[in-house]
């Protein structure tokens, strides 16, 4: 059951202008005269919905794990300018739900006296900020509840490392110090996912030191927050499964409720070939890569029958039986993840080959696998490329791969073919080029 009860009602926050960053709800009471912001600060947690779609395309569509077989999807795989006809189906609604949500989080944060509420918006404000720097690198920053109508030079682009340095990373240290474990088993924001997703921050930045103190501290305390690594990896996975205690946080999903996201084919429809623009999504470079993990591994890695059907054709890492392909929750953070990001981080950071590849015996070994051997996987590039592969496998279909792969500097190499960086990120939305009369601006080659 769901734990996060999204009763939004009068309380949706609907586009008021003509830019999805002047919203507000009209016909209703002000928000000083509010007392109980927890309908707003569930808005904001609704408002992430929009975003998991679009994120989980990019992430695996625009990568070699997954491919579109019928144009103009076949864009994803063609770096050049013509990407933004997608706009309708990804960009606008991940875009559009992301600033919602931080509508609603600003609201809070101005008006709300609960500590903890507060704590909360302020990650869900840094999630929010976080996707939209990845993907579309400076954006615009409204930290207001009321931003003005008339003012166009509030929605001028703020380059993403001033968006790190004042909005981001601020909010997520705030959070952290406001907030406690006690949300994990309810899914809601949590200190533990303040402090990974300040890890995550840091590493995307390369500020690895800092990572490592992020990460680190939730590697230790995780047992102490009641997170653990599931024994049986199909344990992760599964509508019945979620909210289990290696998920740091997810965002929740019903299919009673209608998101930003309004098309027909969700994340895992697109995963299982559900949609004709793709009837057999995985490449088989990724089928590939299961191939070279048995044979280095020992055996016969677990995590591929989980992730893909017997044919290698289509990914079941979300699985539909029961009537439940729409209720599986978006795993946004959890431990496997960081525990992998922590051994990036302290490969980067100098530690010793045997520390770092330690840390990746329990999720090998959850996969039927033997440990890496120290002796041959004995150098910093050696190790970073095993970290790499690890996460690739264990993170498949998930919507990570095309952003570990611009963090890591292992584009060209990964994808066998010189893109060009500006396609690293992805085109902003046409709609609010226009609406802004160009005020914001369209990112480079598109």
């Amino acid at each position: 059951m769901k734990k996060i009860f999204i009763i939004l009602g009068s309380l949706l926050f609907v586009t008021a202008c003509s830019t999805d960053l002047d919203q507000a709800p009209p016909n209703e009471a002000s928000a000083d005269s509010l007392t109980d912001f927890d309908g707003v600060l569930n808005a904001a947690y609704y408002y992430q919905l929009g975003s998991i779609t679009p994120m989980a395309v990019m992430g695996e569509f625009r990568a070699d794990n997954a491919f579109m077989d019928e144009a103009p999807y076949t864009e994803f795989d063609e770096y050049d300018s013509n990407l933004t006809t997608m706009e309708d189906q990804f960009f606008g609604p991940f875009y559009t739900g992301l600033y919602k949500s931080i509508l609603s989080t600003n609201n809070v944060i101005e008006n709300s006296t609960d500590a903890t509420k507060i704590g909360e918006a302020k990650f869900l404000r840094a999630l929010s900020y976080f996707k939209l720097v990845t993907v579309f690198g400076d954006v615009t920053v409204n930290l207001s509840a009321a931003p003005s109508l008339t003012d166009t030079s509030i929605l001028v682009r703020q380059s993403a490392n001033d968006v790190y340095d004042n909005v981001i990373i601020p909010d997520l240290n705030d959070a952290i110090s406001a907030l406690d474990n006690d949300g994990l088993e309810s899914g809601r924001a949590s200190r533990i996912a303040a402090q990974a997703l300040l890890g995550k921050v840091y590493a995307t930045r390369g500020n690895y030191p800092n990572a490592v103190t992020s990460l680190g501290s939730v590697v230790s305390g995780a047992a102490s927050a009641g997170v653990s690594l599931q024994s049986n990896f199909a344990d992760v996975f599964g509508a019945t499964n979620d909210l289990n205690s290696e998920i740091i946080f997810a965002t929740q999903v019903s299919s009673s409720i209608v998101d930003e996201y309004t098309f027909g084919s969700d994340f895992w429809n697109w995963f299982v070939g559900d949609d004709s623009k793709s009837d057999f999504p995985v490449d088989p470079d990724l089928v590939a890569a299961f191939d070279v993990s048995d044979a280095n591994g020992g055996g016969t890695d677990l995590r591929r029958a989980l992730t893909l059907a017997d044919d290698g054709l289509i990914a079941i890492k979300f699985p539909k039986e029961g009537g439940l392909g729409g209720e599986h929750d978006w795993i946004e953070i959890r431990l496997a993840d960081i525990i992998l990001l922590y051994a990036e981080a302290l490969n980067e950071t100098g530690s010793s080959a045997e520390d770092v590849l330690d840390l990746l015996d329990p999720i090998r070994t959850r996969a039927g696998l033997n440990p890496l051997d120290h002796t041959v996987v004995n150098t910093p590039d050696l190790v970073a490329q095993a970290i790499l592969d690890e996460r690739r496998l264990e993170l498949a279909f998930e919507g990570h791969r095309w952003f570990d792969l611009v963090r890591t500097g292992t584009v060209d190499a990964e994808m066998g073919e010189s893109i060009n960086p500006n396609y690293y990120i992805f085109p902003v939305p046409l709609s609010e080029v226009l609406a802004t009369n160009g005020v914001i601006t369209q990112n480079a080659g598109y």
